[in-house]
């Protein structure tokens, strides 16, 4: 357990890193729309609560640790980047475990943002389908832990890439450039060929353009064998925390040898119809992507391996 881990290696020997898009901003717009006579209300003059690291900060102050803290937010890809924080300061002996994860809950900046920008459906979203109508949002937290002497039956961290494109505040580059990028890297620090792929979970919001651009690097770089599907029409895109229910579902795809089906598709994109599981399929898995692929470029790809492989 985390309070074991803790207790194990010393609190200052354990960091926390948490992803997160609108960490309080809820608490925030409610304190503007409270405020009296230019004040805010006694229950939200916090001025942590109204800062992007009341996240990280809640969370070390609820578990007790003393080690490095770090909120993250580069949108969409906030809860994947956790793990390649944790992943550098385990390797160079900063620190020996870290509590990652990530937390997301909507509020009126993001609703309204999503909906400026027309990328909201008002049905069920079909991720990779030819009739896609934009994204549904959701809310969702998640959190794993890391640490550098992990038994040999459990999952491991195998490989992670990181970009920052800077093509559009909101479209992706239209060759996938950032996105192969973080691909790559995750592959080169794996020390994997792309052909070693079992499984991609795939960014896949539904968007237009995020569908497309996606499917075509992954058929750019992948063989068919690599098994690619989103997992956003069960969840929603839980944004900042994206990341981390992605991971934790390809890790539990990983322990259940089988590829999440892609949901709502019916009329596969040509782009994607080579690699796409539109069903769940069992399969030997000892390697699974996740992608998460944020506003503004920030990309972020990890690769986990089977526990025992």
């Amino acid at each position: 357990s985390c309070l074991s881990l803790i207790k194990h290696y010393g609190a200052d020997r354990v960091a926390v890193f948490m992803g997160t898009s609108t960490s309080s901003i809820k608490s925030t717009e409610e304190a503007y729309e409270r405020q009296v006579d230019g004040q805010f209300p006694p229950d939200l003059q916090r001025p942590l609560i109204h800062s992007m690291h009341s996240l990280g900060h809640f969370v070390q102050a609820l578990l007790g640790t003393t080690g490095p803290c770090m909120t993250v937010n580069t949108a969409c890809s906030s809860s994947a980047k956790v793990f390649a924080q944790a992943e550098r300061m385990l390797r160079l002996g900063l620190i020996d475990a870290a509590v990652v994860g990530g937390v997301d809950t909507l509020c009126g900046n993001v609703l309204f943002g999503f909906n400026s920008l027309q990328l909201l459906s008002n049905e069920m979203c079909r991720p990779f389908d030819q009739t896609r109508k934009g994204i549904n949002l959701g809310e969702a937290g998640g959190f794993a832990l890391l640490c550098k002497e992990g038994a040999p039956h459990m999952p491991r961290l195998l490989g992670w890439g990181e970009s920052s494109d800077a093509h559009h505040m909101s479209s992706p580059h239209p060759q996938g450039l950032g996105a192969e990028l973080a691909m790559r890297g995750a592959l080169s620090r794996a020390g994997l060929v792309a052909a070693q792929i079992d499984a991609i979970n795939a960014h896949g919001t539904a968007s237009l353009k995020n569908d497309e651009i996606e499917a075509m690097v992954v058929a750019r770089l992948f063989p068919s064998t690599a098994r690619m599907s989103s997992t956003k029409a069960y969840t929603g895109h839980t944004l900042g925390a994206a990341g981390i229910v992605e991971a934790v579902i390809a890790l539990m795809a990983l322990q259940e040898q089988t590829v999440v089906g892609n949901l709502g598709c019916t009329q596969t994109d040509a782009q994607a119809a080579e690699h796409l599981a539109t069903q769940h399929e069992p399969k030997d898995l000892r390697t699974h992507m996740s992608n998460n692929f944020g506003f503004g470029g920030n990309n972020c790809s990890l690769i986990f391996q089977a526990g025992g492989a």
